[in-house]
């Protein structure tokens, strides 16, 4: 089953923590995870300040600089995996670097119904 490791962190404590991960930690575990078979696609995000948001309501397209909400965490990547179990995918989760001054949230990704 795949599995969504959305992965959360204030972007002022990201990399200004004694405990945050640097790139090359974050690396080797991607490939670690790769090695073990189970990724399938890992990407760490640009800051929230170079995000757009997009809006269809009533027919008109919105645009907004920067993410939907104001929050005290921000999306800065995620890792997409298979895993056999909910189990599996949060001892994956519970090992990503950056889990150490953020949150990983795990999600199951739904089949869409031709």
């Amino acid at each position: 089953m795949k599995y969504l490791c959305l992965v959360y962190s204030d972007e002022q404590v990201l990399h200004a923590s004694s405990d945050s991960p640097q790139d090359a930690e974050c690396m080797a575990y991607a490939e670690s995870v790769q090695g073990s078979g189970r990724m399938l696609a890992a990407e760490a995000l640009e800051s929230v300040q170079t995000a757009t948001t997009v809006r269809m309501r009533g027919g008109k397209l919105s645009i907004t600089d920067g993410p939907f909400a104001e929050t005290k965490e921000q999306l800065a990547g995620f890792y997409l995996i298979d895993a056999k179990d909910l189990n599996e995918a949060i001892q994956v989760a519970g090992n990503i670097p950056a889990a150490r001054v953020g949150s990983i949230e795990v999600r199951p990704v739904r089949e869409l119904n031709p």
